[in-house]
């Protein structure tokens, strides 16, 4: 059985990144841009991660430039973005594509196990957030509308649970 665990990454830096790493830890995956109306919620995604990764939660973020173009930049604009404008600490990866042919296969598997809105299977925009439990099986898919705030109780149950 195919899990998130399975998938590897480049990070933003040029690494690659096994997710294999997480392994054990909740995930929270999200399709991020830079110049977005859901931009801020970087803020709300950074406090998730500063308040419970210690207890096994990582946020992944993926910026794409497939919605409206934004996210133009390179990765070392984007990473530079990041932690200049909200003091991101939580790994990002290099820009994908979420959608389409050439989308990255994380993102192929993770729409395969969550489908969105009316059953379908594309993102619809930036900030698309799938949950992911400690084995690795994604949970819920939440669309760009949900702040990341609001997703609190569902990930400390997952944290707290013991499989």
């Amino acid at each position: 059985m195919t899990t998130a665990y399975d998938f590897s990454a480049r990070g933003i830096t040029g690494a690659e990144v096994p997710l294999g790493r997480f392994r054990g830890q909740v995930l929270l995956i999200v399709n991020t841009a830079s110049k977005c109306g859901f931009t801020p919620q970087y803020e709300g995604l950074e406090k998730l991660h500063a308040e419970l990764s210690g207890r096994g939660l990582a946020v992944l973020g993926f910026p794409s430039n497939q919605f409206g173009a934004q996210e133009p930049g390179s990765e070392a604009e984007i990473g530079e973005f990041c932690k200049l404008i909200y003091d991101v600490g939580f790994p990002m990866f290099a820009k994908v594509d979420v959608n389409g042919p050439g989308a990255h296969p994380l993102y192929q598997w993770l729409k395969s196990q969550a489908k969105g809105f009316f059953g379908t299977s594309s993102i619809k925009w930036n900030f698309t957030k799938f949950l992911v439990d400690r084995e690795g099986k994604v949970v819920r898919r939440y669309g760009s509308t949900t702040k990341p705030e609001a997703m609190k109780g569902a990930i400390e149950r997952l944290l707290d649970s013991k499989g």
